[in-house]
């Protein structure tokens, strides 16, 4: 076989892993209300099911990127892939709430495996710049690709076989996926051989990583000051100084600090960060709007976003052909600009607003995602040694995954304030001229209506403000292409 046509394969292996990580994480959700019935416990108790996967992949991230770059890449990438089959095995034979929670969490720390080792194994095999910008393009789009198809999928599993079926589904797909990974993908290693693994510093970062996800994740419930949260953020603090001081003395740290000594680096983090915490931080609640002001069930908000996969699995490839062709810093600020310009439209909606009033925002959103995603993923695979690129791209999956929970919690809490806010300010300024207690009634539930619409436009609006905003940071990632080769030339600052 060529090694042309071998190289294509190995992106088709990384994609069906990635896909099918992804795609579990999403699918789940909508198997909770059967679950809650099948285990009879609460809908809070339920939470945890998810709450543990997110904590899981959020710890062991930078962990398996190390360890990729350390002992192989394939290693840890089959090793993963293998853990998460036995995973969702073990997942959908479940029998009560902690045995589910046990099963996700293996499932998570298998699945956290994939992006690091997925990235460095592309950044390998695609030694060329312009078909790596491709391979990472195509790639990048199965992730958004996972997220929408998901409920898609996941509907017709659920309702025809159960709520078991969509964790059983992953053992035929992903043992494919774990034939092609062995048949196909070269082993690689990082040049520079560890001889003591960080085990101190990946331990105090996972603490620290999990005490953050945990707070961002249980705090509008728990209450930003409460002693829950307040006890979150010190033991947090407390994980975060110990493996400062632990990474500055180990000689082989698990996230080398001299990564943020690049400024091309550290912006291309930030502005990974930016996009999708006001990204994801607003896109969550439209299915929320669109069945509680627009009267779509849940199949019906999952087929809103059916466009938007097709937008974002089209213009990754664009974006990738665009590397080495347009300087990186012009296509982030515009991709980013324009996606921020699509959610300042969802600031107006309301009760009146069809399906397409979402539908063409969302594509033009996806599609601008589209063009950048490629160019952050080959940005960070070209500044940093092809030994530590596991190590790289692990950290920015990990500000992606933060910055996604980021923006949740603080545009949860917009919405939950300003709600009441507007609440407080349409009472003051309204009068109800009527004594029929089933009026007032009426009239109350229209001003809680006004409200809650009128906070949904707060929050789009601050969301589109912090993107278009935060798209100029882009500005300083600045790349310099040899003219006589196809390597980046990294400015530092």
């Amino acid at each position: 076989m060529n090694n042309s046509k071998l190289q294509w394969l190995v992106l088709a292996t990384v994609i069906v892993g990635t896909f099918l990580g992804r795609l579990d994480q999403t699918i789940v959700n909508l198997a909770l209300p059967k679950m809650i019935d099948s285990f009879g416990i609460t809908v809070s108790a339920a939470g945890w099911i998810a709450t543990a996967y997110i904590l899981a992949n959020a710890v062991f991230v930078p962990i398996w990127g190390k360890l990729g770059d350390t002992i192989g890449r394939k290693k840890v990438y089959v090793l993963g892939f293998t853990i998460f089959i036995g995973g969702s095995v073990l997942a959908g034979l479940a029998w009560n709430l902690s045995s589910m929670i046990v099963f996700r969490v293996i499932q998570a720390v298998a699945s956290s495996a994939d992006y690091p080792t997925a990235m460095a194994i592309l950044a390998v095999t695609f030694k060329d710049m312009k078909s790596r910008g491709q391979a990472l393009g195509i790639w990048s789009s199965s992730f958004a690709a996972a997220s929408v198809f998901g409920p898609l999928i996941g509907g017709p599993l659920i309702d025809n076989f159960g709520w078991r079926s969509v964790f059983l589904v992953n053992l035929p797909v992903g043992l494919i996926g774990l034939a092609m990974a062995l048949a196909f993908i070269n082993e690689s290693v990082s040049e520079k051989k560890t001889v003591v693994f960080d085990w101190w510093g990946a331990t105090t970062l996972g603490g620290a990583l999990a005490s953050l996800v945990l707070v961002l994740d249980k705090g509008l419930d728990w209450g930003w000051l409460s002693l829950n949260s307040v006890s979150t953020y010190a033991v947090m603090i407390a994980f975060l100084v110990a493996f400062v001081i632990i990474e500055k003395k180990h000689p082989e740290p698990i996230v080398d600090f001299k990564f943020f000594r690049n400024s091309i680096f550290n912006n291309t983090l930030i502005n990974n960060f930016v996009i999708f915490m006001g990204l994801m931080g607003s896109i969550f609640l439209i299915p929320i709007f669109a069945q509680t002001f627009l009267g779509l069930d849940a199949t019906e908000s999952g087929y809103l976003f059916i466009p938007m996969a097709f937008c974002l699995i089209a213009a990754a490839p664009i974006g990738g052909k665009m590397i080495g062709k347009v300087e990186p810093r012009y296509v982030l600020i515009g991709s980013t600009l324009l996606s921020g310009v699509a959610l300042y439209f969802f600031s107006w909606l309301d009760p009146r607003s069809t399906s397409w009033d979402i539908i063409w925002p969302l594509m033009i959103m996806a599609f601008s995602m589209g063009l950048g995603m490629p160019q952050r993923t080959s940005i960070i695979a070209n500044v940093v040694p092809h030994d530590e690129i596991g190590v790289a791209s692990s950290i920015l999956a990990l500000v992606r995954n933060i910055s996604g929970a980021f923006g949740i919690a603080i545009f949860g809490t917009l919405l939950q304030n300003a709600t009441y806010d507007k609440a407080i300010a349409i009472t003051r300024y309204s009068s109800i001229n009527a004594a029929n207690p089933s009026d007032i009634t009426k009239a109350i539930g229209l001003i809680s209506l006004k409200a809650q619409i009128s906070a949904y436009g707060t929050v789009f609006f601050a969301a589109a403000a912090v993107v278009i905003i935060g798209s100029f940071g882009a500005w300083w990632i600045r790349l310099k292409r040899h003219q006589a080769g196809q390597t980046a030339e990294v400015f530092i600052d």
